[in-house]
């Protein structure tokens, strides 16, 4: 534990998996691309699904549950949608193993093949339409507003825990209404959603806007996305809502009779977040030190660790430090207080900065004997001394609130400092070269001209921006005529 981490200006890669082992998030399983969570990295997710199911289902939205395998077929009636997941499906093709009658190996029993192949599910929205199509008749039915929290699976060749992984953790809201302007409205509501509970949950400051065609979500008629930037320069895509129109429900024949007897199609939205959120987390905040986690979704806000002296008997300190905990603890701070004796203090302090716990108390005889305690903020490493009394917690609650901005801002400083804005190719390809980051130019608006730009740069279009004017320029790949700039990077 108390090996230094890869610094993150020389290798940043080693630095995210170095941040992801030694703050016990997550380790590698022998499942090609998957990962096991450990208790800590669940904690937080677990702290993050909580936080935000209760915001989602304010909203009016029902959690459901849907079955994993997914009939092949529901794939084929919506063509984009297979067309933009058919590479990724993990397919069921067989229901039993045997043993091989020669080496006695279990293999797949080729007696037990399905009639009807399984997908296993990559994203819901073909099982959840096929059951749209029972429950909705009238505009009674409608909206109809449900949300998921499950894993799926996507066959990624090239994984990284969290930021990639052939299977993750998400949430996945599905809707159907009676107007387009309906369905339209609840994608963005829940867009907007996403977006305050990243900024101020997460502390993490994000660009909302629309994807272009090309990098829209397979079946969606317009999907809208946050982007956020990490610390290497590169964004990250963290959360996507999507304006379905009437695609689910021509391919599955969801219809309603409108309030004058009229049938039509429903229209529908669809939007998610996944354990992506905690990859973002790492690069966005972590430092040299390891994690460093926003206080409102720390699993420990604050950690305490007596410092035992030899010749003393613990119980000095362990009963005020307990009264400590239990203090803080009745004040609605999440706290632990560390009583192992088979670790130096030095070996503890090494640990809880990987883990990102925010504040750390230390409790030594000295500090008993004048009624103090040393406190450490994790965020900036900064020592001071409190009197241990009855105003502590309300101190301590403040500074976790003080930390908690200071994280956005900062991280709203890094982003702002690197969006550059170009008008040329070369200047284009020498700032993805030397400085990275967020990039505003114009684009003609063709996807030809897209994807030359993304083969000459390895530069994507992450969004067309809420936030930029309408200003006319010219494309810095084709000097065509363009109405306003977009946001390119490199991206995960």
């Amino acid at each position: 534990m108390n090996e230094k981490l890869p610094m993150r200006t020389k290798n940043f890669p080693a630095w995210y998996q170095s941040v992801v082992r030694h703050a016990q998030l997550a380790e590698q399983s022998d499942t090609h691309g998957a990962m096991v969570m450990l208790p800590y990295g669940f904690a937080l997710w677990d702290n993050i699904k909580n936080s935000l199911d209760q915001q989602i289902r304010a909203t009016g939205h029902q959690n459901v549950y849907f079955p994993l395998l997914i009939p092949v077929h529901y794939f084929a009636k919506e063509a984009d949608h297979i067309a933009g997941f058919a590479k990724e499906c993990a397919v069921v093709t067989h229901y039993r193993l045997t043993a091989d009658p020669t080496t006695q190996k279990l293999i797949v029993d080729p007696k037990a093949k399905l009639e009807n192949p399984l997908v296993v599910r990559p994203t819901s929205e073909t099982i959840i339409w096929h059951h749209f199509r029972k429950w909705i008749q009238s505009y009674r039915d409608l909206p109809l507003l449900i949300n998921q929290w499950a894993n799926v699976v996507r066959w990624e060749m090239r994984t990284r825990p969290f930021l990639r992984t052939s299977e993750f953790l998400w949430q996945e809201g599905h809707t159907a209404h009676a107007t387009p302007a309906a369905a339209q409205e609840e994608a963005l509501k829940m867009l907007h959603l996403y977006h305050d509970f990243i900024k101020h949950y997460l502390a993490i400051p994000v660009i909302l806007g629309e994807k272009t065609n090309n990098e829209q979500f397979a079946g969606a008629q317009t999907t809208y996305t946050l982007e956020a930037l990490m610390q290497d320069g590169k964004a990250l895509q963290i959360g996507t809502s999507h304006f379905l129109g009437q695609n689910f429900a021509k391919a599955f024949d969801v219809k309603f009779t409108d309030e004058k007897g009229h049938l039509t199609h429903v229209w529908g939205s669809s939007w998610g977040l996944t354990t992506r959120l905690l990859g973002a987390l790492i690069m966005v905040h972590g430092d040299d030190h390891g994690l460093v986690l926003p206080p409102k979704i720390a699993p420990i806000q604050v950690v305490i660790i007596p410092i035992y002296k030899k010749g003393t008997d613990p119980q000095t300190l362990q009963q005020p430090a307990q009264q400590l905990a239990n203090q803080l603890k009745q004040a609605g701070i999440k706290v632990h207080l560390d009583l192992r004796d088979h670790y130096q203090p030095g070996w503890k302090f090494n640990e809880y900065e990987k883990k990102g716990v925010p504040l750390r108390i230390a409790i030594g005889p000295r500090d008993l004997a004048h009624n103090t305690v040393e406190l450490t903020r994790r965020d900036t490493m900064t020592k001071t001394t409190l009197p241990m009394d009855t105003h502590i917690a309300t101190t301590l609650q403040k500074t976790l609130d003080t930390i908690q901005t200071t994280l956005y801002e900062k991280a709203l400083a890094f982003q702002t400092a690197n969006t550059t804005q170009v008008d040329d190719l070369p200047t284009f390809q020498k700032v993805l070269k030397e400085k990275g980051g967020f990039i505003s130019a114009h684009w003609d608006g063709t996807t030809t001209t897209e994807l030359a730009i993304k083969a000459t740069t390895q530069a994507t279009i992450r969004c067309i921006p809420f936030t930029s004017s309408a200003i006319a320029g010219k494309c810095l790949y084709s000097g065509k005529s363009s109405a306003k700039p977009v946001l390119f990077a490199r991206a995960y």
